[in-house]
C-alpha cells in the first residue's frame, strides 16, 4: 500500500469514529476531506473540492429530491392516509386480522406517494395503535406490522433513496424506480400474507372489527373508498405512470407530483397557510440534510479516490478466493451492518461509492451466474441494495422506525417493538434471498418497459416508412416545410 492509499485508509476509519461518538456526518466529511486531503495532495484539494461541488450542482436530477418530499410532506397534511385508511378499514372490516391488512395497504400506497420513512410509521402510529389497542392486538405484532409498513417508502418509488442512488450507480433512475417495485410488492405481499396467515389460525392475535363499527351501506362504503383512494391512486399513476412511460423525467413528474398534492390539498379542504408552511419547512430542512451531505461526501469521495485507497480497496477485495455471487453477499452483509450506526444517505453517498468499482469489476460474472443481461446488474444491485437497507432500518440497536413509533405510541415499549420489528427483519432477508435466486423478481418489469420503448421506436420509424413510400414528395415537403415557413 502506497503512503498515500494509506492516509486515506486513516481518513476513512477516523471518520466512521467521529460519527460513532456523534459529530455531524456533512461537516465531518467535509472537515476531514480537506484535512486529510491536504496532507496528500496539497494546494490541490481545494481546487478539487471546488470542482466536485460545482459539477453536482448541474446534476439536474437532483432537483427531484425536494419536489418529491414537498409532494411527501403535503399529502400528509391534506390528510390523504387518514382517509385511506378509514375507506381500506370499511372493506376488510369482517375478516381476521384486518387492521393488519390495512396498515400494510396503507403503508404500500402511501409509499408511493411519499419516500419518507419517518412521516409514513409516525402517521400509520398515530392512526392505527389506538385502535389495535382498542381492539386488543397483539402489541408486538401491531408494532412490527407498523414499522415495516412504514420503511416500505424507502424502497417502493418514488423513494428519495433510489433518486440518490441513481447517478452513484450510473444507471437511469426511471429503471431503478421499475426495478424496485417488484422487491416492494414482493415484501408487502409476504407481510400480509404472514399477519393475516397468524390472525387466521389465532384470531386473539388479530380479530376482526366488531360488527357494531362496521359500516353495514354499500353506497356509504364505495363513497369512502371513491374520496379516499381514488384521488390518490390518480395523484400516483400521475407522477410514477409518467416516469415509467418515459414521457417524463423524474424531475418533471416529481414537480406533476408537488402540484398534484397542492390540488388535492385544497379539493379536501386541508390547505392552510400554516400548513402550507410546515410542508416548506420540514421540505426544506430534509433537502438541505441529504443534499450538503451529497456534496460533502462528493468531496470526501474523490479525495478517498485520488489518494489511492479506493484502488487499493477494489483490488483487495478482488483478490480474495471467492466466487462473484459470495463476494456480493459479503458487500451487502457490509451494507446492511453499517446500516445499523448510519442513514441511508452516509451508506449511498459515502460507502456505495467504494464497493461500486468492486461490483463493476464483477460485473460479467455476475451477469453470467444471476442469467440476467450485462446492463442490468447494476441495476439490480441497486434493488438488492435499497432492500438490504430497509432491513437495516429493522436492525437494532438503532432503527430509526422504532424510535420513531415509541414517540408517538407510549403504551408500547421499545422492547416490544424491536421484538415485533424482529420478526419482519426475518421475512425481509428471505425476500434478499429471494432476489438472488429468482432475479427476474427485479429485472422483469425494467426489461418489459424497455421492449414497450424500443417497440414503439420500431413502429414509429415503420409508419415514417410507408408514409414515403406512398407518397415520397409530400413527405419532403412535410419535412422541408414551404418556402414561407422558413422565411
Amino acid at each position: 500500500m502506497s503512503p498515500d492509499a494509506l492516509l486515506g485508509l486513516v481518513m476513512l476509519i477516523v471518520m466512521i469514529f467521529a460519527i460513532f461518538i456523534g459529530f455531524p456526518i456533512s461537516f465531518t466529511l467535509l472537515f476531514l476531506a480537506l484535512a486529510f486531503g491536504y496532507f496528500g495532495l496539497g494546494q490541490m484539494v481545494y481546487s478539487l473540492a471546488y470542482f466536485q461541488t460545482i459539477g453536482l450542482m448541474k446534476e439536474e436530477l437532483l432537483a427531484a429530491v425536494p419536489l418529491f418530499i414537498f409532494m411527501g410532506y403535503m399529502t400528509e397534511q391534506a390528510g390523504l392516509m387518514e382517509r385511506l385508511f378509514i375507506a381500506l378499514r370499511l372493506l376488510f372490516a369482517p375478516i381476521r386480522g384486518s387492521l393488519f391488512a390495512v396498515v400494510i395497504l396503507t403503508a404500500t400506497i402511501f409509499a408511493m406517494a411519499t419516500g419518507i420513512v419517518g412521516a409514513a410509521v409516525t402517521v400509520l402510529g398515530i392512526m392505527a395503535s389506538p385502535i389495535m389497542v382498542k381492539a386488543g392486538y397483539d402489541g408486538r405484532l401491531a408494532a412490527g406490522c407498523i414499522t415495516a409498513g412504514g420503511t416500505l417508502g424507502i424502497l417502493i418509488p418514488p423513494s428519495v433513496m433510489l433518486i440518490v442512488m441513481g447517478p452513484v450507480l450510473g444507471v437511469s433512475v426511471a429503471d431503478l424506480y421499475a426495478a424496485a417495485f417488484g422487491p416492494g410488492f414482493l415484501l408487502a405481499g409476504m407481510y400480509l400474507a404472514y399477519l393475516l396467515g397468524r390472525a387466521f389460525f389465532n384470531p386473539k392475535l388479530g380479530p376482526p372489527v366488531p360488527l357494531e363499527e362496521r359500516v353495514h351501506s354499500l353506497p356509504a362504503m364505495l363513497r369512502e373508498v371513491a374520496v379516499g383512494v381514488v384521488p390518490l391512486v390518480c395523484l400516483i399513476a400521475a407522477a410514477l405512470g409518467s416516469i415509467l412511460a418515459g414521457l417524463a423525467t423524474p424531475t418533471e413528474a416529481a414537480g406533476i407530483g408537488a402540484l398534484g398534492a397542492i390540488l388535492l390539498a385544497a379539493a379536501y379542504r386541508k390547505l392552510t397557510y400554516a400548513g402550507l408552511k410546515r410542508a416548506v419547512l420540514s421540505t426544506t430542512a430534509t433537502s438541505a440534510m441529504v443534499l450538503l451531505l451529497a456534496t460533502t461526501s462528493n468531496i470526501f469521495g474523490a479525495v478517498f479516490s485520488r489518494l489511492g485507497t479506493a484502488t487499493w480497496i477494489t483490488e483487495t477485495m478482488l483478490a480474495l478466493p471467492f466466487g462473484p455471487v459470495v463476494m456480493l453477499l459479503l458487500v451487502l452483509v457490509i451494507i446492511f451492518i453499517l446500516g445499523w450506526p448510519f442513514e441511508w444517505p452516509a451508506i449511498i453517498l459515502v460507502f456505495l461509492p467504494i464497493f461500486y468499482p468492486v461490483v463493476e469489476a464483477l460485473k460479467p460474472a455476475l451477469s453470467q451466474s444471476l442469467g440476467i443481461a450485462p446492463d442490468m446488474v447494476m441495476v439490480w444491485f441497486g434493488a438488492v441494495v435499497a432492500v438490504t437497507l430497509q432491513t437495516a432500518f429493522l436492525s437494532p440497536p438503532v432503527a430509526m422506525s422504532a424510535y420513531y413509533l415509541r414517540q408517538v405510541v407510549r403504551e408500547w415499549s421499545l422492547a416490544t417493538i424491536y421484538k415485533g420489528m424482529f420478526e419482519f427483519m426475518v421475512l425481509q432477508c428471505i425476500a434478499i434471498a429471494l432476489i438472488i435466486i429468482f432475479p427476474r423478481i427485479v429485472t422483469y418489469l425494467p426489461d418489459e418497459l424497455r421492449s414497450d420503448i424500443a417497440s414503439e421506436k420500431v413502429e414509429q420509424i415503420d409508419d415514417s416508412a410507408n408514409r414515403l413510400e406512398e407518397d415520397p414528395f409530400k413527405a419532403m415537403q412535410e419535412g422541408a416545410g414551404s418556402p414561407d415557413e422558413k422565411r
